[in-house]
């Protein structure tokens, strides 16, 4: 069966109660969450997460703790050289995967970091050094570190296969460690994600394997192939476009893996600011169909809501 969700939001009152509502309202049968805002260190305590309800929500819809996924924060920055931050970084992400493991996800995304111009080969031996310690800190839970494809914007690491295999290989304890796939991302890093897909997996087999991802982002891209900017468009609407985009969705090696939706919410205009409505019912109803449909994705391009 395809695992097929979003990224939905864990606020107020309901938190993850919320989060499973909002999923169950989009037909999904998988999610992505923050445990808190991704742009800061402030969190609620676990106990005031619902978490117990919302797992029993979960169960009498049928939606599995395994297809749950959460996505570290931005603030931490592995790879960064200064020992004071990567401290930081190391405590915060730690306490972030205690965090994943009381809610009973098995995965956390992970951005590697960035290497803020010390040069890719010093970032990688940064983000090596705090997984390792990372991983030592957090050796009794079952969560999984997810290291997300990048598109290769600014100083990111793991813009392609061999920097990520690099720090996989690094990494004393590896088996923590597992992938990732951003199609936006691997797109705007130079892999043709759109027209062969199966030869980009084949030399990610080569060179890490792909038994190691353990979650997809879906997201089509604004930008052409090895732009390197990491603009992600609505599925249809980009250069990657929703055929190409549906071939990795149900493709037959990843059946068991969650897909996650990270596309834009329908705004007024394109470059409006002003939320209207979010596409993932829709574009979830697609890739089970295996259609294109363009009513419906001209619906959302004229910014009509959908009943």
């Amino acid at each position: 069966m395809l695992k097929i969700g979003s990224h939905v939001s864990l606020k107020g009152s309901e938190m993850l109660i919320g989060s499973v509502k909002e999923a169950l309202s989009y037909d999904a049968n998988s999610f992505m969450i923050y445990t808190g805002a991704p742009q800061n260190t402030r969190r609620k305590p676990i106990e005031e997460l619902r978490i117990e309800e919302a797992v029993a929500l979960m169960k009498e819809n049928d939606l599995s703790l395994d297809n749950v996924v959460v996505h570290a924060p931005y603030i931490m920055n592995l790879a960064n050289h200064d020992p004071e931050k990567r401290d930081f970084a190391v405590k915060f992400f730690t306490s972030e995967i205690e965090r994943t493991a009381k809610i009973g996800a098995k995965q956390i995304v992970l951005h590697p970091g960035a290497h803020v111009k010390q040069g890719a080969d010093i970032g990688i031996a940064n983000i090596i050094e705090g997984l390792d310690r990372v991983i030592e800190n957090t050796k009794d839970l079952d969560v999984l570190i997810a290291l997300e494809t990048m598109a290769g914007k600014g100083t990111e690491c793991g813009r392609n296969f061999d920097e990520l295999a690099q720090i996989i290989n690094g990494v004393e304890d590896n088996s923590k460690l597992s992938v990732c796939f951003d199609t936006c991302h691997t797109h705007d890093a130079g892999y043709d994600t759109k027209t062969d897909f199966d030869k980009v997996i084949k030399e990610f087999d080569e060179k890490i394997g792909k038994e190691r991802i353990s979650v997809f982002h879906i997201n089509d891209s604004k930008n052409e192939k090895s732009a390197g900017k990491d603009r992600h468009e609505n599925v249809g609407f980009g250069y990657i476009g929703f055929d190409a985009l549906n071939y990795i969705v149900n493709h037959p090696d990843f059946v068991d893996i969650p897909k996650i939706l990270e596309t834009p919410y329908v705004t007024k205009t394109p470059d409006s600011k002003e939320r209207l409505y979010p596409p993932y019912k829709e574009e979830i109803m697609m890739f089970r169909k295996q259609s294109f449909d363009p009513e419906i994705l001209e619906k959302i391009r004229k910014k009509d809501v959908i009943g």
